[in-house]
């Protein structure tokens, strides 16, 4: 994850280590962020992902090792540093009884901006976030979805070049959630670096140039969403059978298909392919010549708990670092 077009990265860290009493948060974690990409911090609750975001943001202070961002040291610089970095999380951050456009207003007041500049660039944000006929109404009036755009707009005001989201559509609908996906496309295509922790794998593979996996305050493994993906089996063709007793000589008739022998589970049987094109067409194909009925058949991307199981040997779980935070 090397920066483009400079000589030193958006965000790097080192061996970041930081405790909570006996609780090791975070266990000497490196990380690089090229500029105008996404990271994807992925990981459980409790992993260390809010714990990252906090050291970076200058909300924490680490243990141990170091972390630059935008060029500045986040302890030494953290009072320069504040103005060169935007930060949006899971609840927003609005006051519920100014409206949409006071809440921008205020912000950009904090900022040292004029009263006619803040109020110029919150109608500018609140146009490009869809909200401008929300404007003047109080923000408690507004949708889930709606006060979440409100915040992320509140963390542009200054024109951040890097801007963290700290699981930013978690309870969010569908809809609300593929509106901010698409506001933030818009952001790093503009040349916005953004490092935006989940716990969901469709959204680190939508979003995220590079994916760190996080266990545990540990960086456990790097790569791009298709290269996880890969290390976690990659595709998986899933057969129900229409005789369970047929199971046996289904994954023989399949097993060439794969690196590793087939799993069996009663009337479904799995298997990891090689590649994906074409593959439920050739299993059909040797299903029907073995004289083997099919219910049904998928193939099935990875979910975050094929990728923590894999790699950790257990699917996502509920820790104790970041409650401890809190």
């Amino acid at each position: 994850m090397e920066a483009n077009g400079s000589s030193e990265a958006a965000v790097s860290v080192s061996g970041l280590v930081k405790s909570y009493g006996s609780v090791r948060a975070l266990v000497g974690v490196d990380l690089e962020v090229a500029h105008g990409t996404v990271l994807g911090l992925l990981g459980p609750n409790g992993a260390g992902k809010t714990t990252i975001i906090r050291i970076l943001t200058t909300l924490l202070k680490p243990d141990a090792g170091s972390a630059r961002v935008a060029g500045l040291d986040v302890v030494h610089d953290a009072a320069k540093l504040r103005e060169r970095i935007g930060l949006a999380g899971q609840y927003a951050a609005v006051d519920e009884n100014l409206t949409g456009l006071e809440n921008l207003t205020m912000v950009g007041r904090l900022y040292g901006e004029s009263r006619a500049q803040a109020k110029r660039r919150g109608h500018e944000l609140l146009e490009r976030f869809e909200l401008l006929d929300a404007a003047k109404r109080p923000t408690k009036t507004y949708s889930g979805g709606m006060r979440r755009r409100l915040d992320l707009a509140a963390a542009l005001v200054a024109k951040p070049p890097v801007l963290f989201l700290d699981e930013p559509t978690t309870g969010l609908d569908p809809r609300s959630r593929l509106q901010l996906w698409e506001t933030i496309e818009g952001l790093v295509a503009e040349g916005t670096t953004v490092m935006l922790t989940t716990q969901y794998l469709d959204e680190a593979d939508r979003l995220a140039s590079e994916i760190a996996v996080i266990d545990r305050g540990r960086v456990i493994a790097e790569g791009t969403p298709d290269q996880l993906k890969d290390r976690v089996g990659g595709e998986r063709l899933e057969i129900r059978l229409d005789e369970a007793s047929r199971a046996g000589d289904a994954a023989a008739a399949l097993a060439s298909m794969a690196d590793e022998p087939p799993s069996i589970a009663e009337d479904l049987v799995s298997v990891g392919v090689h590649r994906r094109g074409g593959a439920i067409v050739e299993a059909v194909r040797r299903l029907d010549e073995a004289g083997i009925g099919v219910e049904d058949i998928v193939l099935r991307r990875p979910t975050l708990d094929d990728v923590f199981m894999s790699l950790t040997g257990h699917i996502a779980e509920v820790a104790e670092d970041e409650a401890a935070a809190a």
